[in-house]
């Protein structure tokens, strides 16, 4: 049996319509410029209150994390999708005995909801989000790589992490874990290669899931 996290945002589900609508929502109520699409998704990753950081200045974090919110919560499931090979994979895995996670910084009821409305829950042993009193942590802390672990009841090197960014990487190297990416998130194969090694990048889930763990390709029956 492997004990498998995986991300959320970009690395199982496309959520980031959603959250550019709930960033832009929460500049214009504070009255400054939106960011667009592109500079929204690339700046995912690092949990709500580090994006809109960068995106409306540290001064209005404060002000604009419960707006976004706001919107967030009204607007939750119009966007969100799966992404390809993500049933695929969760299925096939579960399926063959292994142990499986959702490590994630997206807020924790965000994070069942969304799982559950994509059906992608009933795969899943553990899912950890951030923003509840027993887990104020977010990646890259090495407390929440902990955290993550002794949810899982597993030791690093049992477990792997399979993520989409940067901060997926740190918060698998703070806990000693074997960290694989995928391109289908908020960096591309060149920009994550500047991290990892490309032994370690794919470019979609079905790559990942028949040469890391070996799955046989799924196969797509026609009308």
């Amino acid at each position: 049996m492997q004990y498998i996290l995986f991300d959320l945002d970009g690395t199982l589900i496309d959520h980031f319509t959603t959250i550019h609508k709930s960033v832009a929502y929460a500049q214009r109520e504070l009255g400054l410029p939106e960011s667009d699409y592109a500079t929204v998704r690339a700046t995912v990753g690092g949990s709500v209150p580090i994006t809109l950081g960068k995106l409306c200045g540290e001064d209005n974090v404060a002000a604009a994390e419960p707006l976004f919110r706001q919107h967030f919560d009204e607007i939750i499931f119009d966007d969100v999708f799966t992404l390809p090979g993500a049933e695929w994979l969760l299925k096939t895995l579960k399926a063959r005995g292994d142990k499986l996670g959702v490590f994630t910084n997206k807020y924790a009821g965000h994070t069942r909801s969304v799982l559950a409305h994509l059906g992608l829950d009933q795969w899943l042993d553990v899912i950890i989000g951030t923003g509840e009193p027993e887990c104020p942590y977010r990646k890259p802390d090495p407390l929440f790589t902990a955290y993550a672990l002794e949810q899982m009841d597993c030791a690093s090197d049992e477990a792997l992490m399979i993520g989409d960014s940067p901060y997926d990487l740190a918060a698998a190297e703070a806990g000693c874990i074997t960290c694989h990416l995928v391109a289908t998130g908020s960096h591309d194969a060149d920009e994550l290669s500047e991290y990892i090694v490309s032994d370690y990048i794919y470019k979609d889930l079905y790559e990942l899931g028949e040469k890391l763990f070996g799955l046989e390709p799924e196969v797509t029956v026609e009308a």
